[in-house]
């Protein structure tokens, strides 16, 4: 059976710790990667990624190339836009990294904050069903980051809880609609 990065289209037999990494070096090897292998690696449609970076949800990528951090953020998004609102995805953003322009006030980057969520469902039995559960591993995704700032973990734990609830959700519904597409 095959499963998928979050938020991505990409993939693979199993997520393993480590593995979102490895795959992000081998993408971003030789730089930064263009809009249309993002379209390719998320399914997301090209004017919408544009859309995001008009909106400031995604910044402006430098000679038509993005980043890793930037990849990130917009897997990220691409993950929780299936069950949140998009305010609350813009606010869930400004927590994570404050001024745009000013990395100092992060609470963790992006790339690192998809990287350690991947790690985080690769090594527990996250069960969203289970509030015990998500509240566990997202303790333990968060106790392993740098505390840049005051209650930052606590901070990151919430993120972390979130982001297992709205990748759940969007599971869920996914699932429901394929059952419900053998019923007609």
């Amino acid at each position: 059976m095959l499963n998928t990065y979050p938020g991505m289209t990409v993939e693979v037999g199993k997520i393993e710790k480590g593995s979102s990494r490895v795959l992000f070096d081998g993408v971003f090897a030789a730089g930064g990667i263009t809009l249309s292998q993002i379209s390719v690696m998320t399914g997301l449609e090209p004017y919408l990624i544009q859309n995001w970076v008009k909106r400031g949800f995604v910044t402006s990528p430098v000679k038509r190339l993005y980043s890793r951090k930037q990849f990130a953020r917009i897997v990220i998004i691409n993950m929780l836009k299936e069950s949140l609102q998009i305010d609350k995805i813009c606010t869930l953003i400004k927590i994570i990294g404050g001024n745009p322009n000013d990395e100092s006030d992060d609470l963790i980057s992006d790339d690192e904050l998809y990287h350690r969520y991947v790690d985080m469902l690769a090594e527990s039995e996250v069960n969203p069903l289970n509030a015990e559960s998500v509240a566990e591993a997202a303790l333990l995704a968060a106790a392993e980051c740098e505390e840049r700032i005051p209650n930052s973990k606590k901070q990151l734990m919430h993120i972390f809880e979130v982001m297992v609830y709205a990748h759940a959700a969007a599971t869920l519904r996914k699932k429901a609609d394929e059952i419900f597409s053998t019923l007609q």
